[in-house]
């Protein structure tokens, strides 16, 4: 039966504490899509945020992101007064999150709770069944504190290289420090825990983001350095990213380090298992992010100053989804396809079973003709899923705007129109979408508001001025919600 979901990261909701977070705004979001008739709500990683705020450059691969948890659900627990939270400032604008003032303003008002937390059975249980994750995580932000933020590679010699000594050190001397980031983890996990069961309760499945990369300033690079790509100093020997391509000359230097393929070959891949294991438990279907880097990976010699120099290196390939499906059971993945996609990479995705990506936004660029063109909705196989654009991708109403005129044309003549005002083909596009055979159709919210550039989520490639979109609670109406109702069950997507 095929479905249609909307796609809004959880910090683009409304919030009064100037970020999208667990509170009654996001029960109420999930309202909204269950009286638009949605199926879907696919969410942006719940990662910690990290260098240029991005949940893809995050401290741990496990840990959730401590601005999603609800202040006015630690009132309720009597740990914040609600005048202590009215009395921050967390920024003016509700149509963007100010990411400083979070971190000045939020943090010192989780630590408030903290002191007033008492530990109970709850606590203590969640950090034993965490304990191959979280023990790790807080104590590397526990030392990362007490050396003002710098990242592990400039720490001392013996906790850099995590000398059994040194540890016992630092867990001894930050104990209370650690339970803090522990205290963090089990609030988040609550929260996010109740808010999932209600959207599941609606008829509402969550679409979740497992990032493929981990951060360099990580736990998870820091515990586990034998299972990347270092120098014995620790630095890396190569980093991520993409090649150049019509789209980006200098290509894409992510900075991230590379794994050791064959290490986790011979560890059966434990640390993705556990990995995986932990994202399914959290989300009813998982996107995973550059799936052809499973197949082959650009390979950046670390120091580069951008991508223009690197080689392609084999990844796991099946083997890992094998293993994945040996110990966990088939899963619901919808893996991200998009990019410089070779034969191999197709028969990756065939082999594996998992949904791959559509984009309509990439189905009219003069540059890549004809109607073959596997984007164009006609081509679109049942088993994929269909997407006006992603969260990398300009708005619908932006990018119609931006088109050149050659380009513009073709999508008039797809739609079989004059040439119309760029802004009336918004909707005559996400109705082209979900028209296609595509099992699922996913709309970002700013589409359906037509919004233009403003509620872009994210430009790659670049750093600032992104992740910061809000949505305005004035915005999610009812005769919205009817028209997305009305647009789905058109397309027998209810």
């Amino acid at each position: 039966m095929k479905k249609a979901g909307i796609l809004l990261p959880i910090t683009s909701l409304p919030s009064k504490y100037g970020i999208g977070c667990f509170s009654k705004s996001a029960y109420e979001f999930i309202d909204f899509l269950s009286l638009s008739g949605q199926s879907y709500w696919q969410i942006l990683p719940l990662g910690q945020t990290g260098y240029g705020d991005s949940p893809y450059q995050s401290p741990s691969s496990f840990a959730g992101n401590p601005y999603m948890i609800s202040l006015d659900t630690l009132i309720e627990k009597n740990l914040l007064s609600r005048e202590e939270c009215d009395f921050c400032d967390f920024g003016a604008d509700e149509n963007y999150v100010d990411y400083e003032k979070q971190y000045n303003n939020r943090y010192p008002l989780l630590r408030k709770a903290y002191s007033r937390f008492i530990p109970d059975e709850a606590f203590e249980k969640f950090k034993r069944e965490s304990s191959y994750w979280l023990l790790d995580y807080a104590l590397f932000m526990a030392i990362k504190g007490l050396y003002g933020g710098k990242e592990w590679l400039s720490w001392d010699e013996d906790i850099k290289r995590r000398e059994p000594s040194a540890l016992l050190k630092y867990q001894n001397e930050l104990q209370d420090e650690i339970n803090f980031w522990c205290f963090l983890q089990f609030e988040f996990s609550s929260q996010w825990k109740a808010l999932k069961k209600y959207a599941n309760e609606k008829g509402i499945l969550i679409i979740g983001d497992l990032p493929i990369y981990a951060s360099m300033d990580s736990a998870d690079v820091w515990a586990n350095p034998h299972l990347f790509q270092l120098e014995e100093d620790r630095t890396p020997i190569a980093v991520a990213g993409c090649p150049p391509d019509a789209f980006s000359p200098l290509g894409q230097l992510w900075g991230n380090p590379l794994y050791d393929w064959e290490t986790h070959k011979k560890e059966n891949y434990f640390w993705w298992i556990k990995r995986l294991d932990h994202s399914f438990k959290l989300f009813d279907c998982l996107r995973i992010d550059h799936f052809r880097g499973f197949e082959s990976y650009y390979s950046i010699p670390y120091g580069n100053p951008d991508a223009t120099i690197g080689q392609w290196e084999k990844g796991p390939g099946m083997e890992l989804f094998l293993e994945m499906e040996k110990v966990l059971g088939e899963k619901n993945v919808i893996a991200e396809d998009l990019g410089f996609i070779t034969p191999e990479v197709k028969q990756l995705l065939k082999d594996s079973g998992f949904a791959g990506i559509k984009v309509i936004e990439f189905a009219f660029d003069s540059r890549d003709t004809g109607f073959k063109n596997d984007y164009l909705p006609h081509n679109y196989p049942s088993n994929c899923v269909a997407y006006t654009g992603t969260h990398d991708n300009e708005t619908l109403l932006s990018w119609l705007k931006n088109l050149s005129d050659e380009d513009f044309k073709a999508v008039c003549e797809y739609l079989c129109v004059d040439n119309a005002p760029r802004e009336i083909l918004v909707d005559p596009l996400i109705a082209l979408i979900m028209r296609s055979q595509a099992k699922l159709c996913i709309v970002p919210l700013s589409d359906y508001l037509k919004l233009g550039d403003e509620a872009r989520i994210n430009t790659p490639a670049t750093t600032g001025n992104n992740w910061q979109w809000r949505v305005k609670k004035s915005l999610l109406t009812f005769p919205l919600a009817k028209k997305i109702y009305d647009t789905s069950a058109r397309f027998g997507r209810i």
